[in-house]
């Protein structure tokens, strides 16, 4: 099995940006460098690794990127303090 990792990095304008590597370290290294013009991540650096989990399938940390990067910015920032227990309440959509 290959150690896969889901992250999100601060940027420096304060938005979060969520990706899946199997090679962490390599790919803090990349984000920072700013080798793609076209990514996210080249024109809000400096960038802070704020959170990382590690998988052992691939199809599984896949899946968890793309629910994150589906969460709001206050769910992300909850996950990111360890407040697991307001992740729920963050789930729901407050109709006014």
């Amino acid at each position: 099995m290959k150690t896969m990792y889901v992250y999100i990095l601060r940027c420096s304008d304060d938005t979060f940006y969520t990706g899946v590597t199997n090679n962490l370290e390599r790919r803090i290294i990349e984000h920072n460098a700013g080798i793609s013009k076209e990514s996210y991540t080249y024109s809000r650096k400096p960038l802070q690794l704020v959170f990382y989990v590690m998988f052992n399938d691939p199809k599984t940390a896949i899946a968890y990127e793309k629910k994150i990067k589906k969460w709001s910015k206050a769910k992300k920032q909850a996950l990111i303090d360890s407040k697991f227990d307001s992740l729920p309440k963050l789930s729901k959509k407050e109709f006014k």
